[in-house]
């Protein structure tokens, strides 16, 4: 049969859009430009608008629905539903003119042909106006899943047209000036990955929160898909890095297990084709792709945007949903689209930093937390809303706390000041509206519409982390604007210090040639949890609680030494992709002993120590038995970020070594375990904080590549002042003669040894005559706190 109105996908590319609208145009366009380079994409047909044109017209439609359009009036919800409803009716209860029907019915024939009787196929709408770089609710029409046989197949495909009217659809066409019936509507006909037997989500080729460039994000859950597309559920997380990558590197940043309460699957229903049943307990907690269907869906995708970018001759971050059939085991792209946020910001060049003026320093001030979205902080009075039908209780300025949303709620979202739901993730429909609307948002709350009451005075705290905070109360806030490329050029480096890894992608916009200091106790005290000695030796913690939060926290992990392992090279390979492939320099742990005890049974291995900041740290525990195995696993952790994901930029930097002789115990331990200067390219630094240090810098660099000052410890050691004592807190200063002469000192040692010396302690970051002073002795960088060095910059501009 000769097609009027049916185009396989193999036949359409990129310059179909008008024909097909963005979704069919771009399957095509990958069928056709990247099956033969990796990317899997299921096979299918396309209706095309003229079909669509060609419906309305044999049933005598368009004035019908111009009639019903012309009454709009968005200010009156109820009667902007019913308008609407009766559009949507028009379309659906209107006859399929029999051509149409026929060639819809051979084309689904010839798809069996390929994929077997009455294969189940999933029919998605195609809006010729669809995914246009200013048209970024995508969306905004139905999709149907798990469809099969001729009458089922023709019903949804009327439904798909009908779909074009739903509400969220008419006032987004009607915000964005689109005329109505300007926009048409394709449907795409696609053959079902089985992904009901496996997991899918979707993947982004950037960070969506910070806009960062250099990583794919990938959600997943198990099942179908559309859990995760419209945000029902909180999924799984994780980050690769796209350089090393490409270089055949396996670097999987960051996995974090999402709650995964439920998934979607096929039902015996026709009139109900898929249901949603509750994930079993394994499910929750186990991650739903293991590493090599990460990295899979992370190539496909960055083969993906690569195809788009070199198109467009600009970088295009992409958005894209992926399944994985559980029949074959295969991963398929079903679509991708433009990513529509970050790609079309402008003033690049501008940082903006939402700033609160103190934290609370009461955790009951905390009423929920979650996911942040959007990097900003908004006070403003709650509105609890528990229903969809509710929405128009709103007032314009107040936070919404609900549930969760969906495109329907858009009408109304964008009188709202900012947005709180107790399920989703990052990548859910109040997600990407919030970041599309330029307000805060906090989604996978779990019980904030029980913690926050209506009329409640809030504060949403978006401006640190992945984890956001809702205050109760007005919490003052400051917002910082500044051109980057109006910073002056120094004669010294300016780094940064940085402890957190969910921070990294958003610092990495700063003006530094890379980390300073990267500190791993931050990542083993919030995200291992876990003293080290207690996964090493687990049979001598006795306490059940402590066992259980262990088994808790490993669950999954055969060897629960591994866990450690993974956790840290991922934390810290975040930080080191972030600034890749600047100079990301890592100190190896420095918790004091009290400091371990606080860890999950660190009171089995443990000393209690009368003056820690003098006693069992740093270098000293690496070669000790007592601590050693858990040294091994910290090397083991490097090793596999600087091997396995091919962080290369980091160097490896010893803190508070206290002689020469220590120093070759401690590179005894490394080797022992494959770190081994030199060997691809490791360099090893030394902290200076200890007098011994300065007065030996000649013997120290005969072993090491480099120092960094650590001046807290450094005044510590030179003025014998306990910085944790109170008691003499008024003697601790970094401007004292004494410390700035080995501050002098140390400069003009490494420098006579031809070594490279900075600074990452915190007097820079607190004293700008300290900064001055060091400038002056020739240091070649200064790690500063983040917050700290926009300001450096301009006050060092004029320093010689």
């Amino acid at each position: 049969m000769k097609f009027k109105y049916i185009k396989k996908f193999d036949e359409l590319s990129i310059k179909d859009i008008p024909l097909v609208g963005g979704k069919n145009a771009s399957l095509g366009e990958m069928i056709k430009q990247l099956s033969s380079k990796g990317v899997l994409l299921p096979g299918g047909f396309a209706i095309t608008a003229d079909a669509y044109w060609y419906y309305l017209k044999e049933n005598n439609l368009k004035d019908k629905i111009k009639e019903q359009l012309s009454r709009i009036d968005k200010k009156e919800l109820d009667e902007f539903a019913r308008i609407g409803e009766n559009i949507r009716n028009l379309i659906i209860n209107a006859m399929i003119p029999k051509n149409l029907k026929e060639e819809i019915i051979t084309a689904y024939e010839e798809m069996q042909e390929e994929y077997g009787e009455n294969c189940s196929v999933a029919v998605r709408s195609s809006a010729t106006a669809e995914d246009l770089p200013e048209a970024s609710f995508a969306g905004q029409q139905e999709t149907y899943l798990n469809i099969s046989g001729n009458n089922e197949l023709i019903k949804a495909c009327i439904k798909c047209f009908a779909s074009l009217f739903t509400n969220r659809a008419i006032s987004y066409r009607i915000d964005h000036g689109f005329n109505h019936m300007n926009v048409a509507l394709s449907v795409g006909i696609q053959k079902m990955v089985r992904s009901d037997k496996a997991s899918a989500g979707v993947a982004f080729t950037l960070d969506t929160e910070s806009g960062f460039r250099d990583v794919i994000f990938i959600n997943s859950a198990y099942g179908l898909g559309e859990n995760v597309v419209k945000g029902n559920i909180s999924p799984d997380e994780f980050y690769v890095h796209k350089q090393t990558l490409e270089k055949g590197f396996r670097p999987i940043l960051k996995k974090r297990i999402g709650l995964k309460r439920k998934k979607m699957v096929y039902s015996n229903d026709s009139e109900e084709p898929t249901k949603n049943i509750e994930t079993s307990e394994k499910e929750r907690k186990s991650f739903s792709l293991n590493d090599d269907e990460i990295l899979n869906v992370a190539k496909q995708s960055l083969i993906i945007e690569k195809h788009y970018s070199d198109l467009k001759e600009k970088w295009s971050p992409m958005d894209i949903e992926w399944a994985k059939d559980g029949l074959d085991n295969k991963i398929y792209i079903v679509q991708a689209r433009p990513e529509t946020v970050h790609s079309l910001k402008q003033e690049k060049n501008i940082i903006e930093e939402y700033v609160l003026e103190h934290k609370p320093e009461n955790s009951d001030k905390i009423l929920v937390k979650g996911k942040s979205v959007g990097r900003k902080i908004v006070t403003a009075k709650a509105r609890v809303i528990d229903k969809a039908e509710n929405m128009r209780e709103l007032q314009k300025g107040e936070i919404l706390v609900t549930d969760m949303t969906d495109p329907d709620w858009e009408p109304i979202m964008k009188i709202a000041a900012g947005i709180v739901t107790n399920r989703g993730g990052r990548t859910c429909h109040a997600a990407i509206v919030s970041r599309e609307l330029g307000i805060p948002a906090i989604v996978g709350a779990h019980d904030a519409t029980e913690k926050i009451e209506t009329g409640m005075q809030i504060t949403i705290d978006c401006s640190t982390s992945e984890v956001g905070f809702v205050y109760q109360g007005d919490i003052p806030f400051q917002i910082e604007k500044i051109k980057i490329d109006k910073l002056p050029k120094l004669d010294v480096e300016i780094m940064i210090n940085i402890g957190n890894p969910d921070q990294a992608f958003n610092f990495a916009r700063l003006p530094v040639s890379g980390v300073g200091l990267a500190r791993l106790e931050f990542i083993i005290n919030d995200s291992i949890k876990i003293h080290p000695m207690a996964l090493v030796n687990f049979d001598k913690v006795e306490d059940q609680k402590d066992r259980k939060d262990i088994e808790e926290l490993t669950y999954g992990y055969k060897d629960k030494k591994m866990f450690f392992v993974d956790k840290l090279a991922q934390e810290v390979g975040t930080i080191a992709a972030a600034f890749y492939p600047n100079p990301v320099i890592v100190r190896l742990s420095d918790f004091k002993s009290n400091e371990y005890r606080k860890l999950i049974a660190g009171k089995y291995f443990e000393p209690e120590e009368e003056n820690p900041m003098l006693g069992f740290r740093g270098a000293s525990r690496y070669y000790d038995p007592k601590y050693s195995p858990a040294f091994a696993l910290e090397c083991l952790a490097m090793k596999k970020m600087r091997e396995e994901m091919g962080m290369v930029n980091v160097k490896l930097m010893i803190p508070f070594v206290r002689s020469v002789q220590e120093t070759e115990k401690v590179f005894e331990e490394m080797n022992k375990n494959g770190l081994q200067k030199r060997k691809n390219d490791l360099e090893i630094y030394m902290m200076v904080e200890i007098p011994v240090n300065v007065l030996l810098i000649d013997d120290f660099s005969k072993l090491y590549d480099g120092f960094s000052i650590g001046s807290n410890d450094l005044t510590q050691t030179t003025l014998a002042v306990d910085r944790d004592s109170g008691l003499v807190a008024h003697l601790f200063d970094e401007r004292n003669l004494a410390v700035k002469k080995m501050l002098k000192m140390s400069i003009e040692g490494a420098k006579k040894n031809n070594k490279k010396i900075g600074i990452c302690g915190q007097a820079p970051s607190d004293y700008p005559e300290i900064s001055k002073f060091l400038v002056k002795c020739g240091i070649d960088s200064i790690s500063l706190n983040p917050d700290a060095v926009l300001k450096e910059i301009m006050m060092l501009k004029d320093t010689k």
